[in-house]
């Protein structure tokens, strides 16, 4: 495990490179007072379905303001989001080896009703943490990247944009998808993906995922 912090910016079920970095650094710093930025994991995630890749969105309340800081942005509950996302998750995954392991963990919380999305990721990360089995060590910014220095700033790093600056020693390890034979192995999906097709295994395949040379 690095000494080195990282900081991430928060995220819904986060990705495999996600949590890859998670277990490899003592402190995480989560930022809480960047501005919300749009088509990014923190308010979305990608599962694997029947027809292929699947995105999750929460919705969000846009306010009058452009840019509203990340730790003030509220959820939005014009569609029933949460119901919908757990039947796209029970159709996904109810024949994957461990969906019946884990699900009774994870449904609560598509019950409770959140009002910011940071406190629903936090709420989220905790139960991932819990089901890995590693510590939640997450501290949240106290500022704009009011954190120690030499901590390695990893906010924009991980992210579905193509222009995105990657994460270069992330390598993902493969492990067997439910459609696996359908699509071949699809990498760095939301970590609910990995729960659910490897269970107990699904450190080993985070730690393996990071190359630290």
């Amino acid at each position: 495990m690095a000494d080195t912090p990282i900081l991430l910016s928060t995220a819904y079920f986060a990705p495999v490179n996600y949590y890859a970095r998670v277990i490899h650094h003592e402190q995480v710093f989560i930022e809480q007072f960047e501005h919300f930025n749009k088509q990014t994991y923190r308010n979305r995630c990608v599962i694997l379905g029947a027809n292929g890749p699947v995105p999750l969105v929460v919705p969000v309340v846009k306010g009058r303001e452009k840019k509203i800081l990340l730790k003030n942005l509220k959820i939005a509950y014009d569609e029933d989001w949460q119901r919908n996302h757990w039947r796209t998750l029970f159709s996904a995954y109810n024949s994957s080896p461990f969906f019946e392991f884990y699900k009774d963990e994870i449904y609560p919380l598509f019950e409770k009703r959140w009002n910011y999305l940071l406190d629903l990721n936090l709420e989220t990360h905790a139960v991932i943490c819990d089901l890995l089995e590693t510590d939640n060590s997450v501290e949240l910014t106290t500022g704009f990247e009011h954190v120690p220095k030499n901590t390695i700033n990893f906010r924009e790093n991980i992210s579905p944009k193509n222009k995105a600056k990657k994460d270069v020693a992330f390598q993902p390890e493969k492990y067997t998808q439910v459609f696996s034979e359908r699509f071949g192995f699809t990498p760095n999906l939301s970590i609910l993906d990995l729960l659910f097709n490897e269970g107990s295994n699904s450190y080993n395949v985070l730690k393996s995922s990071i190359n630290a040379h």
